[in-house]
């Protein structure tokens, strides 16, 4: 059977006998260091010199201005969306495949989401699909896009990197500058993947990071901003810690202001982590590898790879059966046999909330519904 082949193939090569989880952290570092360190000198929440260690030490990582942490990765999504100048009403462009995070962001600010399909080489949202819906969809006033379906201003379009591969950034960037719309890249699933040798995250007005438990770094939970706008940065960093005005000992505010802060224990998880996050993305690339040339010999069974002109994380790799009922068997036979495996999450559009929100027929995006399945992605150390 080739479900046997492919269960024994994955528990030699994670070493594991009974069970093999999806994706699992690993702590091999200065973890336990700085976490110690922390409680040590009482600094464990949102001041410390972890925090600002950790801002400074992505910015670099990524090539970005100024980065700006948060308690989630949704947390720095809803920012993201903000500061882009989303405002209730709104319309903004986005995938029906991605998790909920997306489009519950953009909805905390009254927003509402335009579903467009994803590209079949990437799973992520396709500049060729954008610009068709609006083309058809779409005018130009006083230098602003509009819906002419809904009268509703289109201000941000938000691809997300799907389990880690770069969509054709060059092409959306092109299309979404040529009808006046902010890029505000959901990049939750992509630190360590590049596009053309530049990180995810750093082409658009904003791009938004996720440190959650079964990410490639984790700093437990929490999220960052990544900004190419110093000043924005600044004033992101500002409303964040509730736009308190600095101040020895008063308690002055000159904004609406969030309580959006990372504590500095989690980030002084993530200094740790971010230390071998290369390590880390080297381990997952040669896993996605091994598990590409064993796919090779299973006909009925594909291994998603990342484009010629993209590094992609591989944060959980995927594999694509031929049709719904072969991915509904796939999943109850190794969820039966000892390794852990899940279908992409539910399509947005299918959810109650967004139900009666506008797409483009999303195609692309139902053929992988019905046949990917993510398979244990853990880095190995």
């Amino acid at each position: 059977m080739e479900y046997k082949k492919v269960t024994d193939f994955i528990h030699d090569l994670y070493g594991a006998q009974d069970f093999v989880p999806l994706a699992v952290p690993v702590f091999i570092g200065n973890e336990k260091k700085y976490l110690n360190e922390c409680i040590d000198t009482t600094f464990v929440s949102s001041v410390g010199k972890f925090v600002d260690r950790f801002e400074e030490e992505t910015a670099k990582y990524t090539g970005c201005k100024r980065a700006v942490v948060c308690v989630s990765g949704t947390n720095a999504l809803h920012m993201s969306l903000m500061l882009a100048g989303v405002q209730r009403d709104d319309e903004v462009l986005t995938q029906a495949l991605t998790f909920i995070a997306t489009c519950n962001a953009l909805s905390y600010i009254g927003a509402h989401p335009v579903f467009i399909d994803v590209d079949r080489d990437t799973m992520g949202l396709s500049p060729v699909a954008v610009r068709e819906w609006l083309a058809k969809n779409s005018e130009q006033k006083n230098g602003e896009c509009y819906n002419k379906n809904t009268g509703r201003r289109v201000k941000a379009c938000v691809p997300m990197h799907t389990f880690g591969h770069p969509v054709h950034l060059d092409e959306l960037v092109e299309v979404l500058n040529e009808y006046h719309i902010e890029l505000v890249e959901d990049a939750a699933e992509s630190i360590g993947s590049l596009y053309k040798g530049k990180h995810t995250g750093t082409f658009g007005k904003v791009g938004a990071l996720s440190f959650n438990g079964n990410k490639t770094i984790t700093t437990g939970g929490g999220g960052m901003m990544l900004f190419n706008d110093e000043e924005l940065g600044a004033y992101a960093k500002h409303i964040t810690t509730q736009a308190k005005i600095p101040h020895r000992w008063e308690f002055k505010h000159d904004h609406i202001g969030y309580n959006y802060r990372m504590p500095n224990i989690n980030a002084a998880l993530g200094c740790a982590q971010l230390e071998h996050i290369e390590e880390y993305v080297a381990s997952k690339r040669e896993t996605a590898k091994a598990y590409e040339e064993f796919f090779k010999n299973i006909p009925e069974i594909e291994f998603f790879v990342d484009t010629p002109d993209t590094r992609s994380n591989y944060w959980l790799n995927v594999v694509i059966l031929k049709d719904k009922e072969a991915q509904q068997n796939f999943l109850e036979y190794t969820n039966d046999n000892g390794v852990m495996t899940r279908p992409i999450w539910e399509l947005m559009n299918r959810l109650p909330m967004f139900e009666n929100c506008e797409n483009d027929g999303l195609n692309n995006t139902i053929w992988f519904a019905d046949r990917v399945v993510n398979i244990p992605s853990s880095v190995k150390i």
